[in-house]
């Protein structure tokens, strides 16, 4: 029995190891070879300082970490701008006495994609998640450093997905 487990264990590793174009990222084979993330402004109607540098670090390490592209400043085969356009704070449920019992922090950005390799990959989208967090709290210290943290993941990784993933 250990034989077969063995056996079929090296077959399944062989399999992998013949597909040149698969990788654990799901980016599969990319012509490009840097990539660049330029500064995303805040043009929300409600600035919260400092969530632009925060976000666009956020996206360049992802890819940094994700692939193998080399990140640049100018010229890169990928280019990643645009503005995060919505900041906003909204009561989600509300108590007997009209106080908000749960309120939601959703942020949105737009981002512009372009692929000098392949342009029928550019593309303009806005991406947005949110964050449920208690009416008696404020998004500021624990609870903003916790809702930036999983906005930016989901968010950074959705423009990851579109546009290296194609998942």
């Amino acid at each position: 029995m250990k034989k077969i487990q063995l056996l079929l264990a090296f077959a399944f590793i062989f399999t992998l190891s013949g597909c040149s174009i698969y990788n654990f990222t799901g980016t599969g084979q990319i012509d490009a070879k840097t990539f660049q993330v330029n500064y995303f402004q805040n043009n929300a109607d409600l600035v919260e300082p400092g969530i632009e540098r925060d976000f666009t670090q956020r996206l360049q390490n992802l890819i940094q970490n994700q692939t193998n592209l080399s990140l640049t400043n100018t010229g890169g085969d990928l280019v990643y701008e645009g503005e995060i356009v919505e900041y906003r704070v909204t009561p989600m449920t509300a108590t007997a006495n009209q106080r908000a019992s749960q309120n939601r922090l959703t942020i949105s950005v737009m981002v512009r994609f372009t692929n000098k390799k392949k342009e029928a990959d550019d593309f303009e989208k806005r991406f947005s998640f949110y964050y449920d967090y208690s009416g008696d709290g404020l998004p500021t210290g624990q609870i903003k450093s916790a809702a930036l943290e999983e906005i930016f993941e989901r968010i950074t990784q959705d423009i990851f997905n579109e546009s290296l993933a194609k998942w």
